[in-house]
């Protein structure tokens, strides 16, 4: 695992495609007869369950486009991993899971994986130990059967379970009314505040600009909320929806062909990365400030960057954040300007235009 590497490579990157959970799974499936057995790999970070076993009847499903792109690089390609979990065919003898930090998701994933799953089959899930959450066991004994644990082994643990209840149908995606539209949202498991509105958006909703925009970018959009506002306030304008969430970009176009009859463009990729230069007018964005359980300002960076490239001379980028976490600096050393546009106890709303 020494040659992996994370994704998008980035100059002097200290952390590690790989953690000791994979190393334990790993290990673990090392010593188990694999003849014959198919083997399902979810939520593998960076492709080192799937380069690791290579050569067996595996699998591979991810909804984030840069695991899938981590994975693909690390194989050379020759893992090719699905992103829906409606994709999944057949019967599995063996599940591995990197728990994931959404609990919803995880409880999506289980109730899938339970119309795939047979007497026999084995449920391995790793996990570093600071992050396994009691809510995960329960998940499992509901959905899967009872649950065995590894002993902790460089701060990592395996669970274990065997399939021994019935199939279960997902409660996702779900069907959320959100205050000041008349029609309900359909938001998937994966999605951040998939049950309400947040805070952030909520205050980012009372500042969407009106103007002679004619295109118009929402830049880590999961369900498309901020993206069908702007909509409704420039109907003129055509969105462009772009998440590294497979299930947010399959919410925002459900969400926006509910609200909408003309043609919107949805785009699943990392950030905005691969996309037309000087093509968009309007850049709303309310950036994530973590990957999984990596947190930095990393991902904000580069929505930046990809949103100054995508704009038009003249185009506008505006951004929510935290007030603590400065963007408005940020935005200033890019783009040579930054205006704070509103503020509140906790976020802070600004703008940069590009010259």
């Amino acid at each position: 695992m020494q040659n992996l590497k994370r994704y998008p490579v980035r100059k002097n990157e200290l952390l590690q495609a790989w953690d000791s959970a994979d190393e334990l799974i790993l290990k673990h499936m090392k010593a188990q007869d694999l003849t014959g057995k198919r083997i399902l790999i979810i939520n593998d970070h960076f492709g080192a369950l799937s380069c690791g076993l290579e050569g067996q009847d595996c699998t591979t499903y991810t909804d984030s486009f840069v695991s899938m792109m981590g994975i693909r690089q690390n194989s050379a390609q020759r893992v090719q991993p699905l992103n829906d979990l409606k994709a999944l065919t057949g019967l599995y003898d063996f599940v591995l899971i990197q728990i994931p930090k959404n609990m919803s998701y995880f409880e999506d994933i289980l109730c899938r994986l339970s119309q795939h799953l047979h007497a026999q089959s084995q449920l391995i899930c790793g996990s570093m130990v600071k992050h396994l959450a009691p809510t995960s066991f329960d998940l499992l004994k509901k959905y899967m059967g009872e649950t065995t644990t590894s002993l902790a082994e460089k701060k990592a643990r395996l669970v274990f379970a065997r399939f021994e209840k019935t199939t279960a149908t997902s409660p996702y995606p779900q069907s959320v009314k959100l205050d000041g539209f008349d029609l309900p949202f359909s938001n998937n498991s994966n999605l951040f505040s998939r049950d309400k509105l947040d805070v952030g958006s909520r205050f980012f909703l009372q500042h969407i600009p009106k103007g002679s925009f004619t295109s118009i970018l929402d830049l880590g959009c999961a369900n498309g909320v901020i993206g069908i506002k702007a909509k409704m306030l420039n109907p003129q304008a055509q969105i462009i929806f772009s998440d590294e969430s497979a299930m947010a970009i399959e919410s925002a176009q459900t969400n926006y062909q509910q609200h909408f009859k003309d043609e919107a463009r949805y785009i699943w990729t990392n950030c905005f990365e691969g996309q037309p230069r000087g093509a968009v007018d309007l850049v709303l964005c309310n950036p994530p400030f973590h990957q999984g359980t990596t947190i930095g300002d990393f991902i904000a960076q580069q929505m930046f960057q990809d949103a100054f490239e995508t704009l038009k001379v003249g185009g506008t980028l505006r951004v929510i954040g935290n007030s603590h976490l400065g963007y408005q600096v940020k935005l200033k050393k890019l783009f040579g300007n930054a205006t704070i546009v509103d503020t509140n106890q906790k976020f802070l709303i600004c703008e940069s235009h590009k010259r």
